[in-house]
């Protein structure tokens, strides 16, 4: 009894403490998970939240879909509108108040460039082909000439753009453009100050001389008279003719048939008459051809012999001069090909370019005097000026500047 009975037991604290550690582990292990699952499920809140970014294509009005895209009507959208649609008729009134006006010196360059409009415009087609050709036939009768100065750079304006109308024009029309274009671009383009240009028109002046037939007699002998003239002539005999043969036949008539039974009794060559109605006409019409071929030629010759002696008026300026000696060479090689007039002015243009040829090698100009460079020319000048030994001081050499220097 006297023994210790708690003797080999623990003590009393040391369980107590065991179970508090206990409980205190269980706590923090508690608050682990509470904390873990607090952290998840922030996350995953957050998740839910969070928007997705923004993209631009999202920012656009998304289009309204549409049942029936086929039947849905155009987009609408606000266009200006440039140019007015004119009727055939309005554009038939505006060429012919071109061609009253284009007449004049003074309006000429307001017409001209309404006329460029048109052409641009498209407005000239083959209904208004014929009044267009109505403002450049006024155009070119004008008083005024197309190598004018006032007026030069309108006329080269004008014809340079009719070639894009060339088309809608018949033939006749066609070789009658092709004739004053030369006189209004091609002779233009010869009084230029750009030596590319002058050179260039040069070479399609010597293809255009090159492009011409061999002169014939009938040529020589239908060279003073015109087409015009030949026209209204003919014109005026054939209705003179008429109105007296016309009389004498309604004679013949009235006693070969005084009662007008012929007329009852049926005709046996009635395709007879058909056939030869047909060959009358072909043979008319291959005669205005050759008229026509004849007209044109007559004129390209003496456009481009007007050319030749624009090129041969230039001939002082010196960048022109060697072109120009190509360009009339190359006319006398072939001055078979003009009539015997052109002829004669060809040689004569030829003779006083080789005149002015030969100056020049003996190194006089065009006016008679000897011809020098700049070289030259200080050189004539300094030969004759008193030069002093002394750098820059005075004038030739008169010691002006002595008491200056002490």
């Amino acid at each position: 009894m006297g023994d210790n009975l708690f003797e080999g037991l623990p003590p009393p604290s040391h369980h107590q403490q065991q179970d508090e550690k206990e409980e205190e582990a269980e706590q923090e292990q508690g608050k682990d998970q509470d904390i873990l699952a607090l952290k998840t499920n922030s996350s995953e809140n957050n998740k839910e939240a969070s928007p997705n970014p923004v993209l631009k294509s999202a920012l656009k009005r998304p289009k309204p879909t549409e049942s029936n895209p086929e039947a849905a009507a155009p987009e609408k959208r606000l266009r200006f509108k440039t140019t007015t649609d004119a009727s055939e008729t309005q554009v038939i009134e505006a060429m012919q108040k071109i061609a009253s006006h284009i007449k004049n010196p003074t309006k000429f360059a307001k017409a001209s460039k309404l006329a460029i409009q048109l052409i641009q415009a498209g407005s000239v087609k083959a209904g208004t082909s014929d009044y267009f050709f109505a403002i450049l036939e006024a155009a070119m009768s004008s008083t005024t000439s197309c190598t004018d100065p006032s007026v030069r750079g309108d006329y080269h304006s004008l014809f340079s753009a009719a070639q894009d109308a060339a088309e809608c024009l018949n033939k006749k029309q066609k070789n009658q453009l092709t004739v004053w274009t030369f006189r209004a671009v091609m002779a233009n383009d010869l009084l230029t100050d750009d030596s590319f240009v002058f050179s260039k028109t040069a070479s399609k002046l010597k293809d255009a001389i090159s492009s011409l037939p061999i002169a014939t007699e009938d040529d020589d002998i239908d060279e003073a008279a015109t087409l015009k003239d030949e026209t209204e002539t003919g014109n005026n005999d054939n209705d003179k003719k008429q109105a007296v043969v016309d009389p004498a036949e309604e004679n013949n008539k009235d006693e070969s048939d005084p009662f007008g039974l012929d007329a009852l009794i049926p005709r046996s060559g009635k395709k007879d008459d058909r056939t030869k109605g047909k060959k009358d006409i072909a043979a008319k019409s291959r005669k205005e051809d050759d008229e026509e071929s004849k007209r044109f030629l007559k004129s390209t010759r003496e456009a481009l012999i007007s050319c030749l002696e624009i090129a041969a008026r230039r001939y002082k300026i010196p960048w022109c001069q060697t072109v120009i000696d190509i360009l009339v060479k190359h006319a006398f090689d072939n001055v078979a090909r003009f009539t015997s007039r052109q002829r004669d002015a060809i040689e004569k243009l030829w003779a006083s370019v080789r005149e002015q040829q030969i100056r020049r090698k003996q190194g006089k100009s065009v006016t008679g005097k000897l011809d020098m460079n700049a070289f030259e020319w200080l050189q004539q000048k300094y030969s004759t000026e008193k030069i002093s030994i002394r750098h820059s001081v005075g004038a030739s050499g008169d010691r002006r500047a002595q008491q200056w220097l002490g």
